[in-house]
């Protein structure tokens, strides 16, 4: 293109009346500085800028800090360094909840033997000797841990089982089973590890993995009240094989009954935190997980292939930031404060979920206080959790307080009524958990808990149901209490297995639980 001088000359008008325009439409983005120069006997001296210059004393939460000319003392430093230390620590703990809680439920059944080769399956179900998080006591829970440090693996999963998969940051993978591409017709699937460049054959489900460890447990349903159909089922048609092993003769993995057996799956809150935490991250790729949490851990010393070594000062500070994460934690389980994690209003039930199963505010955006919430109290996010699918899948309700808001205790009585016609295709229950560990309250009774496949289960004359809880029963109604234990505070979870439609409508609700004393 040629430009005469005429179009020059235009083309400079039409430049200068444009940046006059924004000159004027726009704010200025400089800080004007007025009034006496901060050091008047220097040449180049301005005024000070406000909110810059740091005073010689500061007084805050952390006691007085010493500054000269905005220069820390030493003193100053080192409290500082601590404090940051610590805040970054317990933001660093509640972020590695999810991946310790994983470390210490396979850590639990490594006991067992190596994984892809065990399953553990409580053939009579679990039951209160068993501390899982939110374990329940309906269905029968068999599980198997992947390890695919050696290449892809193929696990073959039954029919008419409930499952998903989770990597090592607790993060959903896919799922298996009625909710996954099977259909719950059962199917082989085809793990993938991270980074795995080669070409998957046809026939299987692909699941290209974040991680090198993955947790795929999965629930079986009673038939007629009886476990055993589908523990046959999972016995029969359960197999976990290297690809290079496809087409081959499988020997079945082993199978062992943890029903009835007292073990530990929960995650410790003290020093050993960090440890399993180190553990993840030195064994997981960097790029399975995102930069600022990987962040939070190395602030603290955790980073991958660097050896986890803190000094003194550090492990007195990782202990207390364990401690008061923990304590944290539990502040944001019980005590709930955003309205949006309740399902109705004036009502103390509520959600799993807060922002789905990613946990967002907002699209992009995380939700940390749900996030804690949720890895606190229970373990394995799916989508099928707090998607809308009608009869499929299962929905949750929780809350740790009464009708008045003040929370459940263990020596008091109370009553909860389900309205008539409770909306689910297959069942509902109701199970009670310790407020320490977050797994079944551990009484007389074996099960803790009261469901529409309860034997001897009495419903009114209207087709509602009155459950009862407190350390004696009622008069007259033992067949619908539930036990619990003076001096112990505990919480109870609402599933819904199959929920239809008036419980999304929420035309259909649970009561609240009234104090009867």
């Amino acid at each position: 293109m040629k430009i005469t001088g005429s179009t020059t000359a235009g083309f400079g008008l039409a430049l200068s009346l444009a940046l006059a325009a924004l000159a004027t439409s726009q704010p200025a983005r400089s800080q004007a500085l007025t009034g006496a120069a901060a050091q008047p006997e220097y040449q180049y001296s301005t005024p000070e800028p406000p909110g810059v210059a740091s005073p010689d004393k500061v007084e805050t939460s952390l006691g007085t800090l010493r500054f000269f000319d905005g220069f820390p003392d030493k003193a100053t430093a080192d409290k500082l360094w601590d404090n940051l230390d610590l805040n970054r620590a317990v933001q660093a703990f509640l972020l590695g909840m999810p991946a310790v809680s994983q470390a210490a439920n396979r850590a639990a059944f490594r006991t067992l033997g190596p994984p892809n080769a065990v399953v553990p399956i409580f053939e009579q179900l679990l039951d209160s000797r068993g501390i899982v998080l939110t374990g329940n006591d309906n269905t029968v829970y068999s599980w198997t841990w992947l390890d695919l440090a050696d290449g892809p693996l193929v696990l073959e999963v039954p029919p008419k089982v409930l499952g998903t998969a989770n990597d090592m940051w607790q993060h959903w993978v896919i799922d298996v089973g009625i909710t996954g591409p099977d259909k719950g017709e059962g199917g082989k699937y085809l793990f993938l590890p991270p980074g795995y460049k080669g070409e998957a054959p046809p026939g299987y489900y692909v699941v290209h993995s974040p991680t090198y460890g993955l947790w795929v447990p999965w629930r079986s349903f009673l038939v007629d009240g009886d476990p055993a159909p589908g523990v046959e089922l999972v016995k029969k048609f359960t197999r976990i094989y290297p690809l290079s092993g496809a087409g081959k003769a499988v020997a079945p993995p082993t199978f062992i009954d943890m029903s009835g057996q007292p073990f530990n799956t929960v995650f410790p809150t003290d020093y050993r935190f960090w440890e399993l935490l180190n553990e993840v991250v030195q064994q997981e790729p960097a790029e399975s997980l995102d930069p600022v949490t990987l962040g939070f851990f190395q602030s603290v010393g955790i980073e991958k292939g660097k050896p986890f070594a803190p000094d003194a000062r550090m492990k007195k500070i990782l202990t207390d930031a364990a401690a008061i994460g923990d304590a944290t934690a539990r502040t944001v389980l019980f005590d709930t404060r955003e309205r949006a994690a309740y399902y109705y209003e004036n009502s103390n039930w509520q959600l799993g979920f807060t922002g789905g199963y990613q946990f967002q505010a907002a699209p992009g955006v995380a939700n940390f206080d749900a996030a804690t919430f949720y890895y606190y109290l229970a373990i394995l996010v799916t989508p099928a959790m707090e998607e809308k699918l009608i009869g499929k899948g299962s929905q949750y309700a929780w809350t740790a307080r009464d009708s008045k808001g003040d929370p459940l205790d263990g020596g008091k009585s109370y009553r909860l009524h389900l309205p008539a016609n409770v909306p689910v295709k297959d069942f509902w229950s109701l199970i009670l958990y310790s407020d320490q560990t977050r797994s079944q309250i551990q009484t007389d009774q074996r099960f803790p808990s009261m469901s529409s496949q309860t034997e001897g289960l009495t419903a009114n004359t209207d087709g509602s149901i009155d459950v009862y809880f407190g350390p004696r029963a009622p008069a007259g109604k033992e067949s619908n209490w539930v036990q619990t234990v003076p001096g112990k505070g505990w919480n109870v979870v609402l599933r819904m297995y199959g929920a239809l439609e008036p419980w999304f409508d929420k035309t259909w609700r649970p009561g609240e639980l009234e104090l009867m004393d």
